[in-house]
């Protein structure tokens, strides 16, 4: 605690633009394995199949920048080092999700989002936002986002071809730290988000989501 108030604004600064540019550049690296299958390792051989994995594990990558920037402003807006601490580890575990999707997208010969930068400029706002408003609303607004990140990993294990073993193996271990996240911001004692809120939540993501498919 005492360490964590003797940092001052100036290293929390550098260590969260260190932070920014890992994610941004690809250099978050994973402290777990990537998940693997126990079926055929083949990748799909269609090439629409192809293109359309490589959409999905863009949107996702673009949702792990998102949670990068989401925790890094909610840690830097709350005045409780414990709490501090909650968002780091669990961008930690998300930082996992990130390699993961970066690599699964090498392997299918597609990049990431172009509008990486943007994404990501837009999440650490909506983080500090958040974590102004409070402890209970910035736990609330993490426990919604991942409700909401649940239900969009399912709809992608719908929409991923079924040939594509490898891609499927790691929505469905994102899902479950996504489910885990999400429950621990409850335990914490976040507030439940208004309806409105929790719309246009689902609004932002949408177009989030929708314009990462392409660019």
């Amino acid at each position: 605690m005492n360490e964590f108030r003797r940092s001052t604004a100036t290293d929390r600064l550098l260590s969260g633009a260190c932070r920014a540019l890992a994610a941004l550049s690809g250099a978050t690296h994973a402290s777990r394995s990537a998940p693997v299958t126990g079926g055929d390792p083949a990748e799909p051989v269609d090439p629409a199949q192809r293109r359309l994995s490589a959409a999905l594990m863009r949107v996702n990558h673009v949702g792990e920048i998102c949670a990068q920037a989401l925790y890094e402003g909610q840690a830097v807006a709350t005045t409780d080092p414990v709490l501090a601490r909650q968002f780091r580890e669990a961008a930690r575990e998300e930082g996992d999700h990130l390699a993961w999707t970066r690599e699964r997208l090498r392997e299918l010969d597609a990049r990431p989002s172009l509008l990486n930068p943007l994404w990501y400029g837009g999440a650490l706002l909506l983080g500090l936002v958040a974590g102004r408003a409070g402890d209970r609303v910035s736990l609330g607004f993490m426990a919604e986002t991942e409700r909401q990140v649940e239900a969009h990993l399912a709809g992608h294990l719908e929409r991923l071809p079924a040939s594509d073993l490898r891609s499927r193996a790691i929505v469905v271990a994102m899902k479950d730290d996504e489910v885990r996240h999400g429950h621990n911001a409850v335990r914490l004692g976040g507030a439940e988000l208004p309806a409105p809120v929790r719309a246009a939540m689902r609004a932002s993501a949408k177009f989030m989501t929708t314009t990462a498919h392409y660019l």
